[in-house]
């Protein structure tokens, strides 16, 4: 048995420069590290991030959790085996903190970041122990004997509350699912991106290349349609139209209006926008499908995140019933990474993918938990990086071991996301032969394969 001998956790700083915890966890074999991080659109649902408030990093501080791993956490967990994860999981979020509320264990009295830290470094240290790379250690914990290389869905134009441009969608993707391998699908990815901004410079000017949180360009456009147009056009320039898909992460909770009024203000970021702005679900989704038929004679678009509210079921179904077929529905404020809701999301028909984020729910165990849930019901699963992230690359390795079969965590551009994208090169190059690229079954769950849990 390897068992740990200590955990400290450090206050450190994310790709935004907002304090995030670190925790290294040592056992006999060595120091096993792991860095939590945090979203800027966050869904109302996810477990709780514990932030210290007052005057000090404009009260996003994390020294309470760093304190709570260091003086509750750390003393309980010396001695035990790196190999239980699920036991060691379910021992800090039901014992140790205990909170919970209508959708489960909410992280409340430790904070989902502390827990979290632990738990990925934890996962470090059990395949270390088993003499395994990180994603065959995970594709064990998950019962899944086939793991994958996923589709990257690049962000290349960055909206919403993730820059300071007008456009009220968050993220315009690119999935190079015509690729040969995931090496393939980083060229495509990357040349698409330099002709990008090429596309960007001529039509704007050099200062609108300036880019978001993400490494997407930022232009000061404010038509998501005109966002849709540069996209294409630099995909046809870089020649590359026939391997290319579209994706679109809407965080349409950013701009609901609220349930009293329950419209979306495409013109959020303007405290003065005209009521015409303000348009209704029904109508919003006429804009869905009028992007989704813009496209279909070109790089057609085969992914929708986050449509409608978080709490606007009704739209959500109709949605997935009207286009899901062709168009995969992608719940992340919806789903928030939670069994709980993921099950309710399946028996509503609400949508048809889960966007996978390890800090919304707080641990690997119930990260598995969901998704091996929304598998079975034939969803496909989307690995997420958040918007304020760290050098940490263990995204990678959970989308391979899960066989995720898509990643999104960023444009190819920022050290931080290049990080998890060079980790899937050096997986890819590790499996060799055996390596498996997701490709145009990305979202499709008996090519991808199924868990021995199912």
């Amino acid at each position: 048995m390897v068992s740990i001998v200590s955990i400290k956790a450090r206050q450190i700083f994310d790709s935004r420069g907002n304090p995030t915890v670190e925790v290294d966890l040592v056992t006999e074999l060595g120091e096993y590290r792991a860095a939590v991080p945090s979203g800027a659109s966050t869904g109302e649902f996810e477990a709780l991030e514990m932030r210290d408030g007052g005057k000090d990093y404009m009260g996003k501080g994390v020294l309470n959790a760093v304190k709570n791993v260091n003086e509750i956490i750390a003393p309980a967990l010396i001695g035990k085996d790196v190999t239980k994860q699920a036991e060691i999981d379910r021992f800090m979020v039901e014992k140790l903190d205990g909170t919970q509320n209508e959708w489960g264990w909410c992280k409340k009295k430790l904070g989902a970041n502390a827990i979290l830290g632990v738990s990925l470094a934890l996962c470090r240290a059990g395949a270390a122990a088993k003499k395994q790379p990180l994603w065959q250690h995970i594709a064990d914990l998950a019962g899944n004997p086939t793991p994958c290389l996923p589709v990257p869905s690049f962000n290349i134009i960055n909206g919403g509350s993730h820059a300071g441009n007008k456009l009220a969608m968050q993220e315009f993707m690119i999935l190079p699912v015509g690729a040969k391998n995931f090496t393939e699908a980083m060229k495509i990815g990357s040349e698409v991106y330099h002709n990008l901004k090429k596309v960007i410079k001529g039509r704007y000017g050099l200062d609108a290349t300036a880019v978001g949180d993400e490494g997407g360009f930022a232009p000061n456009i404010q038509s998501n349609g005109e966002a849709i147009d540069l996209i294409e056009e630099a995909i046809k320039a870089a020649g590359y139209t026939n391997q290319v898909r579209l994706g679109m992460d809407v965080a349409a909770s950013e701009f609901y209006t609220g349930a009293e009024d329950a419209r979306y203000n495409l013109d959020f970021k303007n405290e003065n926008a005209a009521e015409s702005e303000k348009i209704p679900a029904d109508k919003l989704l006429e804009v869905y499908e009028g992007f989704i038929a813009k496209c279909a004679d070109s790089s057609k678009i085969v992914s929708i995140e986050d449509p409608f509210d978080q709490d606007d079921w009704e739209s959500w179904v109709k949605i997935t019933s009207k286009v899901g077929k062709d168009v995969q529905i992608v719940g992340d404020d919806l789903t928030v990474t939670n069994p709980t809701r993921v099950k309710k999301a399946i028996e509503q028909k609400a949508c048809n993918a889960l966007l996978l984020k390890v800090n919304q729910i707080g641990s690997i165990t119930e990260s598995i938990e969901a998704v091996t849930m929304a598998k079975k019901a034939g969803w496909g699963i989307m690995a997420s990086h958040r918007s304020g992230e760290t050098e940490d690359t263990f995204i990678a390795d959970l989308a391979v071991g899960l066989s995720a079969g898509q990643i999104k965590t960023g444009a190819p551009c920022r050290s931080e996301r290049l990080a998890k994208y060079n980790q899937l090169l050096r997986i890819e190059e590790e499996l060799g032969n055996k390596a498996r690229y997701a490709g145009e079954d990305f979202r499709d769950v008996e090519k991808l394969g199924k868990y021995s849990t199912f």
